[in-house]
């Protein structure tokens, strides 16, 4: 597809723009799309359209959500006494799907990242740490990937969580380093969170 003016090359250059979508994955997406009918495709533009009106930001923990609070802030079954703390909303389906995490959630929205521009004040780690302190927790599971912004996250946090007096774990590198949370298998997941370690300072 050569021609830049073409309608399909409008819509490959649009979907290379989602992360973890590269020109072929975008290519193939793009012409399924075009296979569909006018009415498949008038769903899915409604269901982008109305997931983008009504999903916004659970006012306690950050998940996305189209209610306030979300359902896992909402499940009075969950315990209080445990946090993890992940940087993007769709980590918390990936640690769903191992089933033995049952405690709190808190997004941070991203990670520490200078060449990106993104600081402390970027992650509002202010709302965390409000949080951790008017509530109940006993252990605070820092969840950030094993990557190098993941890393540094997490010492921050440490850092900054240790007047709390909370006990702060890091998931166990049963998560390959470099890798995205979002990625790893669900049996990963699962080791990585039985295997947690304290996580300390420098």
């Amino acid at each position: 597809m050569q021609e830049i003016d073409h309608p399909i090359y409008h819509l490959i250059e649009e979907l290379k723009k989602i992360p973890g979508i590269g020109a072929k994955t975008a290519q193939r997406i793009a012409f399924h799309i075009i296979s569909l009918t006018q009415a498949e495709v008038e769903a899915l533009a409604e269901a982008i359209k109305e997931a983008k009106k009504k999903v916004f930001h659970c006012s306690l923990c950050n998940n996305l959500t189209h209610i306030d609070p979300c359902v896992y802030c909402a499940d009075e079954t969950r315990e209080d006494e445990m946090l993890c703390v992940v940087e993007e909303p769709f980590n918390i389906f990936s640690i769903e799907k191992t089933g033995i995490y049952k405690g709190r959630y808190h997004v941070l929205l991203g990670a520490l990242s200078p060449l990106r521009g993104i600081g402390p004040d970027e992650l509002k780690v202010e709302k965390l740490l409000n949080r951790v302190k008017g509530g109940t927790f006993k252990e605070i599971i820092i969840a950030t990937n094993p990557t190098v912004e993941g890393e540094a996250t997490a010492l921050f946090l440490a850092k900054l969580l240790k007047q709390t007096g909370v006990r702060l774990t890091r998931l166990a590198m049963g998560l390959p380093v470099g890798a995205d949370l979002d990625y790893a298998d669900q049996v990963t997941i699962k080791k990585a969170l039985e295997g947690r370690t304290e996580l300390k300072e420098g």
